[in-house]
């Protein structure tokens, strides 16, 4: 009898060897258990955000409460401006997003599809600048924005976030597995280079403009530092400046500020809902070629 797995096909016979599903097997064990560890954070802040504050730390651990404070979610829009902050939030990441997919997919069109002297070095020096930390430059920015009056608003924050090299290099390399031949049948039939971008060259990339949108709506939904340093008015908090309210004003309502940040993340978990099959097909793409 043979030892190995028969598996019958329209095509013919495939063998599995035992040891291969066994080695399987075993990923996929330790896949699921990464995942669960990834997962507990937000399954205790979910549990936690249902709790009375006292029983937020208690020792062992109640995953489900005994009864469930559904209150907690009712209180955090009266006692902080939560809605003001969803609004400031979502103006600031949806335009951020629109101009970083516009301004990174016509860089790395140039970058990848057009002829120009020093276009190589010119695209390693600005992918360069991913390994610089925000720190380095941090002081320097802010004396900039604040001579050209730009502190204190969201076009401030909107405009220093316009361009990201992160998403010209990941654009780029997806553009460099789209065929020549059919630009230059594209070129022959009278479009310009703008019309080639727009109506072969974007339509084509959708996985890589849904990932770019991804990780720029989830860096923009989650910033804080960037609101805090620059804004300091109370009408234009963003969501995660109205969440340090609960460490402030309210001594640290752990059970409350666990609701908010539930609730702040559903935005982004409906943002990766809807484009996620794009976003995996992205990540194993755009790297292929360049």
């Amino acid at each position: 009898m043979n030892s190995s797995v028969t598996i019958k096909r329209s095509t013919g016979k495939a063998h599995i060897k035992p040891s291969r599903v066994a080695g399987r097997t075993i990923v996929y064990i330790l896949l699921i258990a990464a995942c669960a560890i990834m997962l507990l954070p937000f399954i205790w802040m979910i549990s936690s955000s249902l709790k009375a504050e006292k029983d937020v730390f208690t020792y062992p651990i109640q995953w489900i409460p005994a009864e469930a404070r559904w209150k907690n979610y009712e209180l955090i829009w009266e006692k902080v401006p939560l809605l003001l902050g969803f609004k400031n939030s979502a103006i600031l990441t949806v335009c951020t997003m629109v101009l970083q997919i516009t301004t990174s997919s016509l860089a790395a069109y140039a970058f990848a599809k057009l002829e120009f002297k020093g276009r190589n070095f010119l695209f390693l020096a600005y992918v360069t600048t991913i390994a610089i930390p925000w720190q380095v430059y941090m002081v320097p920015q802010y004396i900039m924005m604040s001579n050209w009056g730009l502190t204190d608003s969201l076009l401030g924050i909107v405009i220093m976030h316009a361009f990201t090299a992160f998403g010209v290099f990941m654009m780029r390399q997806f553009y460099m597995g789209i065929p020549n031949e059919l630009l230059e049948a594209a070129r022959i039939d009278g479009l310009s280079e703008y019309g080639i971008w727009a109506r072969i060259m974007v339509p084509l990339s959708k996985p890589a403009v849904a990932t770019l949108a991804i990780t720029s709506f989830v860096f923009e939904w989650n910033d804080f530092m960037g609101p805090r340093i620059y804004l300091s008015s109370t009408d234009k908090m963003t969501l995660q400046l109205v969440l340090r309210l609960f460490n402030t004003q309210y001594s640290s309502n752990y059970a409350q500020m666990m609701a908010a940040a539930t609730v702040a993340l559903i935005p982004v978990f409906i943002m990766f809902v809807f484009l996620q099959r794009y976003f995996v097909q992205g990540v194993a793409t755009s790297g292929l070629k360049g």
